[in-house]
């Protein structure tokens, strides 16, 4: 489905999605998985955008006053998943399992689920769904490119794409598909806010200690730190996170495991102890290359 905005109004939501996100015209054209020229077209108001695109830019509706008109079309499935013809993607469904638990664990740190329905009509479905995990492009991208990314194509056999803000520090790796943001709703991570959901560890990870350990190693890799305290010649590793109940089952978690740990202290849980942190690295670990490189360079794991 195409719409035809009032005059200005298709150029005006663009431009302002656009100067909000901090994106240049690639960027953007690349974020929609349009080419530049389509875009022009869009900007130009020569082209009539089409309706996954907006509900993509205009997520809280606030252009919607401004449409005259719905037309019908045709068109292929567009890039990115955000046009289709109503065909659901199918992805292979894993069963419970370790690598399924680390990158719930990543989610849970760093990542998110978003989901906008649209619908032409009662019986044909189409929308924007897609699972992002967002890093930090100059310390994460050796983790997003060859850690997560393969784990997500081999668990859903899916297509990951990667997204590179050079001017921000922003990686991020993302999967489109109603079936991909339905298995994780089903798993316990259901789209939207994090915060406002109140996400936890699920139960299904928390009754088995081999699924809670990876689980905490994605967390960690995410939303974690490990630094060496000023002036000391100790050590700590850190979880952050607003998520009260998160901390807590964090907290929980690493006590569950023998791992001795602080109270939680406004957004973060510390362990500081050598002895601590040793079997926090024996038992949990770290995938994220970022933090292996301080554990190797202050030698933590040694007795």
């Amino acid at each position: 489905m195409r719409l035809r905005f009032a005059e200005g109004k298709q150029k005006e939501l663009i431009r302002a999605f656009k100067e909000k996100q901090g994106l240049t015209w690639k960027q953007l054209a690349n974020l929609l998985g349009i080419k530049e020229g389509r875009l022009k077209a869009y900007i130009e108001e020569t082209s009539l955008i089409e309706g996954e695109i907006y509900n993509f830019l205009d997520e809280k509706g606030e252009y919607k006053k401004f449409i005259l008109k719905k037309k019908e079309n045709n068109w292929g499935r567009k890039k990115g998943g955000l046009n289709s013809k109503g065909r659901i993607k199918k992805i292979k469904e894993p069963l419970d399992s370790e690598e399924l638990a680390e990158f719930y664990g990543a989610m849970l740190g760093d990542g998110n689920s978003h989901r906008t329905k649209y619908y032409e009509s009662r019986d044909n479905k189409r929308g924007v769904y897609v699972i992002r995990i967002v890093g930090d492009a100059r310390f994460d991208k050796k983790y997003h490119l060859e850690y997560l990314k393969p784990i997500i194509e081999k668990l859903f056999n899916v297509k990951v794409r990667v997204r590179i803000y050079t001017n921000k520090n922003v990686i991020f790796i993302e999967a489109h598909g109603t079936n991909l943001v339905e298995f994780l709703e089903k798993k316990g991570f259901p789209p939207g806010n994090k915060i406002k959901n109140k996400l936890r560890i699920p139960d299904w990870i928390k009754s088995n200690k081999n699924y809670l350990k990876v689980c905490l190693r994605g967390l960690y890799d995410t939303d974690g730190s490990v630094y060496k305290l000023t002036g000391q010649n100790s050590h700590q590793i850190c979880f952050t996170n607003a998520n009260k109940g998160l901390l807590e089952d964090v907290r929980n978690s690493l006590l569950l495991l023998g791992i001795n740990c602080s109270k939680i202290s406004n957004k973060d849980v510390y362990i500081t102890k050598k002895s601590e942190l040793r079997k926090f690295l024996k038992l949990i670990g770290f995938s994220n290359d970022r933090h292996l490189k301080k554990v190797k360079m202050w030698n933590l794991i040694a007795p």
